[in-house]
């Protein structure tokens, strides 16, 4: 049974830009690549970790301006160097509040502009690659 119930305001910050009143959903998904070594006479398959993967993806509303989702966005597109920071609620690391930083990301494409009559411009976003680091230490 839970003893604590989160409500969701995460922080995302894209290439030192902070974005998160501009996002409505983040995703974060860590783990490492899985390898065989599975060897003769085993009874069954038997692995090891390999290479850290990441996925971050976000839903945002897009916005046009100098530090805006459109203008961050296309700076980035196709660089395999980008720097995502996440954290669940807050920007003061914690236990409770762990902040994850993706280094050498890549947004491999994006949708600029998305448009239908009488509703918000919202675009999806998938960062792939990289590494990640968790952070519990308070700054």
């Amino acid at each position: 049974m839970a003893t604590t119930t989160f409500l969701s305001n995460a922080t995302v910050s894209i290439g030192g830009v902070d974005l998160s009143d501009q996002c409505s959903a983040a995703q974060l998904t860590v783990g490492y690549d899985s390898l065989e070594t599975t060897a003769f006479g085993d009874a069954g398959h038997k692995f090891t970790k390999g290479l850290q993967m990441v996925e971050v993806t976000l839903t945002m509303f897009n916005s046009y301006g100098a530090t805006e989702v459109e203008a961050t966005l296309s700076d980035i597109v196709g660089d395999g160097d980008t720097t995502i920071v996440i954290s669940p609620s807050g920007t003061t690391e914690s236990a409770s509040n762990p902040e994850y930083t993706i280094t050498n990301a890549m947004l491999s494409s994006f949708t600029p502009i998305a448009s239908t009559v009488g509703s918000l411009s919202v675009v999806n976003v998938t960062f792939t690659g990289g590494t990640f680091s968790r952070d519990i230490t308070a700054p």
